[in-house]
């Protein structure tokens, strides 16, 4: 490649060699033809871990930071249960409908999962 270049005022043409550096790749990449059917799933999802199923669930993975209600305590819709905290930030978990707490499944410093039941309710 031939280039012009002008220093302190005096133009000189230069040759210059460029080698071509290779491009990184994406690596191999496929594509379906058709239409697509996904492979039925071999194992059913897991169940949540803990409980009978029948309670108020996390509903995102995070660590317990406060129980806030005890086994027998009579709760109103809003209440709030429990304390997540997941990436700095709390998320409170709240009763969905009046009852009584019949079990609380987590303590304070739990990790939990998503769906996880926290509080059986009554």
């Amino acid at each position: 490649m031939r280039l012009k270049v002008t220093v302190d005022g005096v133009a000189y043409d230069v040759e210059v060699e460029v080698e071509d550096e290779p491009q990184p790749t994406m690596g191999a990449v496929f594509m379906a033809g058709g239409s697509f059917n996904a492979p039925a799933a071999a194992t059913p999802p897991p169940a949540p871990v803990g409980g009978s199923g029948e309670g108020v669930k996390a509903p995102l993975s995070g660590a317990v930071a406060r129980v806030l209600v005890e086994v027998g305590q009579e709760i109103e819709p809003g209440d709030v249960l429990v304390v997540l905290e997941a990436m700095k930030m709390e998320t409170e978990i709240t009763a969905p409908a009046a009852g009584t707490v019949a079990g609380v499944l987590v303590k304070q410093g739990d990790a939990v999962s998503g769906g996880q039941v926290l509080v059986e309710m009554a």
